[in-house]
């Protein structure tokens, strides 16, 4: 696992669903299939209103049109980012579009157990609301061992809520992983 993440950040309001990261009529692709896998990335944050999106007139796409992929690696989120159902192609979803981190204030539960038991995404929580301070496109840098954000469009720093118990799950790469290296099975 990489222990510093930069990228562009897109910035997202609170109350972020489910339902806005994966849209439900998107459901209905192949996991196992690599053509339609991509599909996830497609429409990953397809559905956030603009009015959550924290962009002037909601001018810019998580994904654009007609790809797969994201041009922003890291997500500022409000609070209780991934609320809804319990549908672990949220985080899947934003995985494959390539999403690395997220920063939020606070999750909802089963989105945050979904995002590290599956090894989809770092959830890390912010010590204060970065929503009204980072602009979607400003270059971020986050160091995993320091819990630091930097914003090097800006050069304001701000630090992390440390990762603690969850860190180990995400560097084996998910939950089943990390307890067959540490023998819980076999």
């Amino acid at each position: 696992m990489e222990k510093i993440v930069n990228g562009k950040a897109f910035v997202l309001g609170n109350n972020i669903d489910t339902d806005q990261i994966i849209p439900a009529e998107h459901l209905v692709y192949s996991l196992s299939d690599p053509e339609e896998k991509k599909m996830y990335g497609k429409y990953a944050l397809s559905s956030v209103p603009s009015e959550k999106s924290g962009l002037p007139n909601g001018g810019i796409k998580y994904v654009e049109a007609n790809k797969f992929q994201t041009e922003f690696p890291i997500i500022i989120g409000g609070a209780n980012f991934g609320c809804g159902s319990s549908r672990e192609h949220a985080p899947f979803a934003l995985q494959i579009a390539g999403t690395k981190v997220i920063v939020a204030e606070s999750y909802a539960r089963i989105f945050f157990r979904n995002a590290v038991d599956g090894g989809f995404v770092i959830p890390y929580e912010s010590v204060e609301k970065l929503i009204d301070k980072i602009k979607t496109g400003d270059e971020i840098n986050i160091d995993l061992e320091k819990n630091v954000l930097k914003n090097l469009t800006t050069n304001e720093e701000y630090n992390l809520k440390p990762l603690g118990d969850i860190l180990p799950i995400l560097e084996a790469g998910n939950l089943f992983e990390y307890a067959r290296q540490s023998k819980m099975i076999a």
